[in-house]
């Protein structure tokens, strides 16, 4: 299942929110090509559920519980990764939230403040320690999962798409500020059909989608991983700092 440059044999992948949904499937991506990976998210039976699948494949998997919000946690997500393995060679900023609310007024602080945690002040937490190491280290590659909500804001998810268009401001910064050892790179994701999709009205989706989706309909888990293979692996040695579109052609 490999090629040379697709070959991660030997590198160890961190990815959050990957005991499910397209984290799920970036992580099974880089297991099935060689890579041993850290499975993380707030669901602890469910890394461990991906964990086994990994191992399944020869490969070896760290599943850890950790609130990407709470920065104590990321430190010890990062000190039991480096413990285990002694470096991360990839890291996916994957984990993401964006709540639903009938009107912007009932939007709690308390909420606010999550969503914020979750999509941007944990991605920056895991960027600068994960980030520093890398350098140390001589290379590594930073890929962060944001959204179309981040360049095309809709009404009830304002706070979402604030937060992942700052994700795509540190995507640029953090460029700069580890290049050139690092790679830093962002993938604007659209509608993906995964467990969050159970709470759309389907049948609404789906008409937009024929209007407003150049494929017309929305994307399955596993169409993520050419683009995070892509910009994971050394087929994209010259680029950083960039914002991928993987959106079914949105308007």
């Amino acid at each position: 299942m490999t090629d040379e440059l697709l070959d991660f044999t030997g590198q160890v992948a961190l990815i959050t929110g990957g005991s499910r949904g397209l984290g799920r499937q970036m992580a099974l991506a880089l297991a099935a090509r060689g890579a041993d990976v850290v499975v993380t998210s707030r669901n602890l039976d469910a890394c461990v559920e991906v964990a086994g699948e990994i191992e399944a494949m020869g490969r070896q998997a760290l599943p850890y519980g950790c609130h990407v919000a709470d920065w104590d946690q990321i430190d010890g997500l990062v000190e039991a990764a480096y413990e285990r393995f002694g470096k991360v060679d990839v890291l996916i900023n994957n984990a993401g939230m964006s709540p639903l609310y009938d009107k912007i007024s009932d939007l709690s602080s308390e909420l606010f403040d999550k969503v914020v945690g979750v999509n941007l002040k944990g991605p920056f937490r895991l960027m600068a320690v994960v980030g520093e190491r890398m350098v140390a280290d001589g290379g590594g590659s930073i890929i962060n999962v944001s959204s179309i909500a981040s360049e095309r804001p809709m009404p009830g998810a304002e706070p979402y798409g604030a937060a992942k268009a700052g994700l795509n401001a540190l995507t640029r910064s953090f460029a700069f500020a580890l290049g050139p050892a690092v790679r830093v790179n962002c993938i604007l994701a659209g509608p993906f059909l995964t467990d969050i999709s159970d709470h759309w009205d389907m049948d609404a989706f789906e008409k937009d989608a024929k209007i407003n989706q150049a494929l017309q309909r929305g994307g399955e888990p596993d169409e993520i991983v050419g683009a995070a293979l892509y910009l994971a692996s050394r087929t994209s040695s010259f680029t950083t700092g960039t914002l991928m579109r993987v959106d079914g052609g949105g308007r």
